[in-house]
């Protein structure tokens, strides 16, 4: 039975069609996730804020589609843009991730997304590419508002509008993503993304990568290939690399005692700025089901790659925090690519004057109804493979 009010997918996509007088969603079929994503939303015990910022996030998500989409029937040639080698980080939340993509995205011969672009992808429709962007400012405001009215989710994940950000939210546009469930508790949804086909969301996001490119390029901007970074992309290698055949990726590694305990964190929080009540024990287990689900699947795509020696760089954590500049040198030797002075320089001026984070709220397994135990067995393969103790 379709769903009611504040979810009712009729009433969702006409607020986003009112809001840009456009009706051309684009090609693929966004519709049939976006329509289990809503019918789960009822019953996830959102309070009154909660359920307006999800839905204004969904509304958000379509007007951008909406608007890319008449980008690019002005602009065919958009479709025209490659987005050749590029080198994607992944790894678990918390295991260096975002350090290592901020130290690539100082090679000006590298694009990345900035935070001011992944908020709004699509400028409007009037936008003029001379000067300043206004969606910079905009961005800034909104990361200013964050801190003041959210701190601690500022602190456990933080979004620098000028600094290299993740592009899950491509992913999550697409509405084939674990973005939803890690803000509200949608069993039904977060299940049926188990049995689901990825590539309409990597398909979305080759088209909007290409599309942020062709962006660049009216701003003058002309490096040669993409740094891109997401945990989400972990659970889904395969796709990745058939919409880039000649992806590199460099996988990210920690103890996942440290990992689970910091993404449940995130989670919580999440959850608890939608809804008034949040079971802490629910979420740990949740977490580290997919936390756990996601490496399986990584571990079993990067075996079955015949030339994975050449495709994947590791890097633990430890190692990229005590010599970020070397670690960074093997993957700039396995991309051949070479790490200049320049280069060199431009990122250790980063690493000095990087944004300095607050201090992040303190967090432990079983806050959340876990215990090494539990994590140390679910995640055994992963340990033997990749944990630096073994233990």
């Amino acid at each position: 039975m379709a769903t009611t009010g504040a979810f009712a997918m009729d009433a969702v996509l006409a607020s986003a069609i009112g809001k840009e007088g456009l009706t051309d969603w684009g090609p693929g079929d966004f519709q049939e996730p976006l329509a289990v994503l809503l019918d789960d939303y009822p019953g996830a015990g959102l309070n009154v804020i909660g359920e307006h910022i999800l839905r204004s996030g969904l509304v958000h998500s379509l007007r951008m589609r909406l608007r890319a989409e008449e980008w690019i029937r002005r602009h065919p040639e958009i479709l025209d843009e490659e987005v050749e080698a590029p080198i994607v980080v992944v790894g678990m939340m918390r295991s260096g991730t975002t350090l290592l993509q901020r130290l690539l995205a100082a090679d000006t011969r590298l694009h990345c997304a900035r935070g001011w672009e992944v908020v709004e992808a699509a400028p409007k429709l009037d936008y003029d590419f001379a000067g300043t962007d206004p969606r910079i400012a905009i961005s800034e405001a909104r990361e200013n508002k964050s801190r003041e009215l959210a701190p601690e989710l500022f602190a456990i994940h933080p979004m620098y509008a000028r600094e290299a950000e993740e592009e899950i939210v491509f992913l999550a546009d697409a509405f084939l993503s674990h973005v939803p469930e890690s803000g509200a508790n949608l069993p039904h949804y977060r299940s049926w993304l188990n049995t689901q086909d990825f590539t309409p969301a990597y398909d979305y996001l080759h088209r909007m990568l290409r599309f942020l490119q062709w962006q660049k390029r009216q701003r003058g901007i002309t490096a040669g290939r993409w740094v891109l970074k997401s945990p989400a992309h972990l659970g889904y290698l395969d796709e990745l690399r058939h919409q880039f055949p000649d992806v590199h990726v460099v996988h990210m590694h920690r103890d996942p005692r440290t990992t689970v305990s910091s993404g449940a964190s995130l989670n919580a929080t999440l959850h608890a700025m939608h809804a008034d009540e949040v079971d802490l024990n629910r979420v740990g287990a949740q977490w580290l089901e997919r936390m756990g689900w996601t490496n399986d699947r990584a571990m079993a795509v990067r075996e079955s790659w015949s030339d994975e020696s050449a495709r994947v760089t590791d890097i633990h954590f430890d190692e990229a925090v005590g010599d970020s500049i070397g670690q960074v040198s093997r993957v700039y030797d396995a991309v051949g690519l070479p790490l200049t002075d320049t280069v060199v320089t431009a990122m250790t001026d980063w690493l000095a004057k990087r944004p300095h984070e607050v201090a992040r709220p303190s967090y432990d397994l079983s806050s959340y109804g876990l215990s090494d135990a539990q994590v140390n067995e679910r995640f055994s393969l992963y340990n033997k493979r990749f944990r630096k103790d073994k233990q």
